[in-house]
């Protein structure tokens, strides 16, 4: 699925009470609220779905739930960012694998890594899947602000790369 337009909601993660799995009743029903109140498309395990505190496991299970829930009336861009290359390969293939029209990727985040580092992690990431990708320039958590010209060329030359989701603040890097 491409086309990808309109609003996507970035999806919370719901717990069960004792917080020791995701609840899945829960957010099957959050996916229904979401498709039911005009949601163009679906962002499971992004920041504000918690991403970073939970297992890899969880992630997968997540997305496998949203994709399912969706079943192809809104697509489901998976947030596959890792510290590792090696693991957002894995989180992206897996996304791809159960449905989703696409990947959120944020830049390897804790460790600043230089525009030749960040354009290999994004090449990498194209290559092993074939759906569409957003990059996510959070300049905040990736000590790394993409800059317009960075993200025209990748866009250029993979072909994937179709989406951005900015939160740099900068509503000049939008022009």
């Amino acid at each position: 699925m491409s086309g990808i337009h309109g609003l996507l909601t970035a999806l919370a993660t719901p717990f069960t009470a004792d917080g020791e799995s995701v609840n899945e009743p829960a957010l099957r029903a959050l996916v229904e609220d979401n498709i039911a109140s005009g949601a163009h498309g679906l962002v499971p395990c992004g920041s504000t779905g918690e991403f970073a505190a939970m297992t890899h496991a969880e992630r997968r299970s997540v997305v496998e739930i949203v994709a399912d829930q969706a079943a192809g009336r809104v697509p489901v861009l998976a947030h596959t960012a890792a510290m590792t290359t090696k693991e957002a390969i894995e989180l992206s293939r897996h996304a791809q694998d159960v449905g989703a029209a696409g990947v959120m990727v944020v830049s390897p985040y804790y460790e600043p890594l230089t525009v030749d580092e960040i354009n290999n992690y994004y090449r990498k990431i194209a290559e092993a899947i074939s759906i569409d990708i957003m990059i996510y320039n959070l300049p905040i958590a990736t000590g790394v602000n993409l800059q317009p010209e960075q993200v025209a060329a990748l866009a250029t030359e993979i072909p994937q790369v179709k989406y951005v989701k900015d939160t740099s603040g900068d509503l000049s890097q939008a022009l």
